[in-house]
């Protein structure tokens, strides 16, 4: 399966690359047209702040063919990029997100912040945090929350083709290499069946 990795100067794209190759992805990290639309999955990373990458995506006009081709293909975001998929965040100041899923992403209201360490979600396997904004969304998009301080954490979210993931998997040891693996064998069955 070919991954194209969004390259748009918001993340360590080569954790995420290793990664992917660890569970037999053929990776190409990319902000060519040509080359994600050739892929057969995309994956959005993300470090940083939420205008500063939107504006990073603008800047590279990737922002109508990503809203476009997750439609059509599987397209996972991490950390940030998961936070990208939203319609707007509050962050430094009001943003407009790539709007596909429907919520807000909204600054965590725990007095420590940034939440950043290892957190429990599915299974209570521990995933690798590092975030101070939480996306507000409808329980339909949740699949799976971390509780930080008695503030619920949208942890993993999907809406039709688009999956997204708080937390770092690439960080998070054999757990989070389980998660990249699942995601992608959803992505296979998707492409075996022509969904």
């Amino acid at each position: 399966m070919n991954v194209a990795v969004i390259d748009y100067g918001m993340g360590n794209v080569f954790n995420v690359e290793r990664a992917l190759q660890a569970i037999g992805c053929y990776v190409t990290i990319t902000n060519d047209p040509a080359e994600i639309e050739a892929a057969d999955a995309i994956l959005l990373p993300g470090v940083g702040a939420f205008p500063q990458a939107m504006q990073s995506l603008e800047d590279t006009g990737l922002i109508t063919l990503l809203k476009r081709v997750a439609t059509e293909k599987p397209l996972l975001g991490i950390c940030l990029g998961m936070q990208l998929l939203f319609e707007s965040s509050t962050e430094g100041m009001p943003t407009p997100g790539l709007g596909l899923i429907e919520g807000r992403v909204e600054r965590m209201r725990a007095k420590r912040l940034p939440h950043v360490g290892w957190n429990s979600i599915l299974r209570d396997e521990d995933v690798y945090f590092v975030h101070s904004y939480h996306v507000v969304t409808a329980d339909d998009n949740i699949v799976a929350s971390a509780d930080y301080m008695g503030e619920r954490v949208p942890a993993i979210v999907r809406s039709g083709l688009v999956t997204g993931m708080q937390f770092h998997p690439e960080k998070s040891g054999a757990f989070g290499l389980s998660l990249l693996k699942e995601w992608k064998e959803a992505v296979e069955r998707e492409t075996a069946t022509g969904n």
